[in-house]
């Protein structure tokens, strides 16, 4: 990943707020911390540990092997200046050219998976079957497929990671049309024809609340789109409509794309199929009934949004009700087709907030998505945040909030199978500090043990929990963050030659995962 939207104007209000050093405590205030031997035997027979990388963040080689331009590269390069140090993936951490250094990695760790996505358009350079079918963007794929498994890990492969190709946003504006499906479907048929009979574990779409809202309502990620009367940094979009339109077509790609695997694949691969959702935990402000209920939305936009369609066929009632006509309808086929598709549920966790109720604005005159939802959140209540902050802005640390999102996840919608397919805190990339103190990641450490902790509570109150990811196998390209904060448990040298050295968080794993 790494970025939450986290409660609709989480960040708007996070970015406002004084931006303090990474704390190293973990202990979340007014709460004891949780200690305890922890190790892989913690977890049932089969548990998966693995970590968690995207193309455009890790492959670099933007122009190499015949891949054609993503909106990711269109954007970097023509808006430096959203970027927070002008950079971009062009090169980001090379793994198109070190996968076996980065395999081999994963593998004194321990870990055995390892999730990544495929670059569209390293496939097909303009989006569809008409360009051509790139060879060489397959053989890279297949060279790192085998090199997983040859080395015990096991592949979870995201076929969309936001790098939506350049040419179909060209040609009718990319998930805003329904065009897209088609589109969509075609470049999951090749995947699953060339990387099936290896690739178990499928992963249709990565967070498409943070896709729609953060492209789409607030105008911060590709394509930069929002109410320009709403936001003067953005010249077009409508963030009224805009965003919903765009995940109700991620929802109808991701559904015709299971029909397609089980109608053709899965009785001869035998593998699975899912999507990964993300969602901030919610935290009423007060004790009031009103501020109950503003959770409650606040899970329903964040969350419900999938996983209503994708269990019930419909959206929540809530959204229905608060966004009225702006809000898609599924034909009957198309609820029959969305309801159930999955057989799994990948859950992405970060953080937690407060969140309250507020008034719609006068009238319902210029509702957005920042407004429907009727709540606002922060992480701040009585001048005491909610956990420690790490060095984005949105991050806080609050382990409970992922197994109170799990236990959510299991009684509201039919415990489904649940992998964590990303979790994890970021430092700044001090550039001042030594080698030896950027590799003593102590934060992150106590991060991922009490969020572990928390997933073992979880498992043992009955949730479907088979595995987790770590965000970030290594130090990458941060989306708007650039490379001005490290996600990784391994240390990336930008200015050395992108070496790779283990942080104190990758021995902390190693002892964790050593048999």
């Amino acid at each position: 990943m790494a970025f939450e939207v986290g409660g609709l104007l989480l960040i708007i209000i996070l970015l406002l707020l004084p931006t303090s050093s990474l704390s190293s405590a973990s202990a979340v205030p007014g709460r004891k911390n949780h200690t305890g031997a922890l190790h892989q035997s913690s977890f049932p027979d089969g548990f998966i540990f693995g970590t968690a990388s995207s193309a455009y963040q890790y492959e670099g080689a933007a122009a190499v092997g015949g891949r054609g331009p993503s909106i990711w590269d269109t954007f970097t390069h023509q808006h430096p200046e959203k970027i927070a140090d002008r950079s971009n993936g062009d090169v980001a951490i090379d793994s198109y050219h070190r996968y076996k250094e980065d395999v081999k990695i994963m593998k004194d760790m321990g870990m055995n998976a390892y999730r990544l996505s495929v670059s569209w358009t390293r496939i097909l350079p303009d989006g569809t079957r008409g360009g051509g079918i790139n060879k060489e963007g397959i053989q890279y794929y297949n060279n790192l497929i085998n090199e997983l498994i040859s080395n015990g890990i096991v592949p979870f492969v995201t076929l969309f990671h936001w790098d939506s190709p350049q040419g179909l946003e060209d040609e009718y504006g990319g998930f805003l049309s329904h065009r897209i499906v088609k589109d969509f479907k075609n470049y999951a048929d090749i995947c699953f024809k060339e990387f099936g009979d290896r690739v178990k574990q499928w992963i249709t779409f990565n967070e498409p609340l943070t896709y729609c809202a953060q492209g789409y309502a607030f105008g911060a990620f590709v394509p930069g789109r929002c109410s320009p009367w709403e936001n003067a940094k953005c010249s077009a979009g409508d963030a009224g409509r805009e965003p919903y339109a765009v995940c109700h077509n991620q929802l109808l790609a991701h559904a015709t794309a299971v029909e397609l695997y089980r109608h053709k694949y899965q009785q001869q691969q035998k593998g699975q199929i899912g999507i990964t959702l993300n969602t901030n935990w919610f935290l009423p402000y007060s004790k009031s009934k009103a501020d109950d209920e503003a959770v409650e939305r606040a899970l329903d936009f964040n969350y419900g949004w999938f996983l209503e369609p994708l269990t019930r066929g419909k959206y929540p009632s809530s959204m229905q009700s608060l966004v009225g006509n702006r809000l898609p309808v599924f034909s009957k086929t198309q609820s029959e087709l969305v309801k159930g598709s999955y057989d799994f549920i990948g859950v992405n966790y970060y953080t937690a907030s407060y969140t309250y109720s507020v008034s719609p604005p006068p009238n319902n005159v210029n509702a957005t998505f920042s407004t429907d939802a009727q709540i606002n959140a922060t992480a701040i209540r009585n001048g005491i945040p909610i956990g420690p902050q790490a060095a984005s802005g949105w991050l806080y640390i609050y382990p409970p909030g992922i197994r109170q999102l799990l236990l959510y996840t299991k009684s509201k919608y039919n415990n489904p199978v649940i992998y964590i397919t990303e979790n994890g805190v970021d430092e700044y990339n001090n550039k001042t500090a030594s080698l030896k103190e950027a590799l003593n990641d102590g934060t992150r450490v106590s991060y991922y043990k009490n969020h572990l902790l928390y997933v073992r509570r979880a498992i043992r109150d009955g949730v479907n929990v088979r595995g987790y990811f770590a965000w970030s196998l290594l130090d990458n390209f941060e989306w708007v963050d650039g490379y001005s904060v490290r996600f990784g448990i391994n240390y990336v040298d930008f200015n050395n030659g992108l070496k790779r050295y283990p942080k104190r968080s990758a021995h902390w794993f190693k002892r964790l995962l050593r048999k």
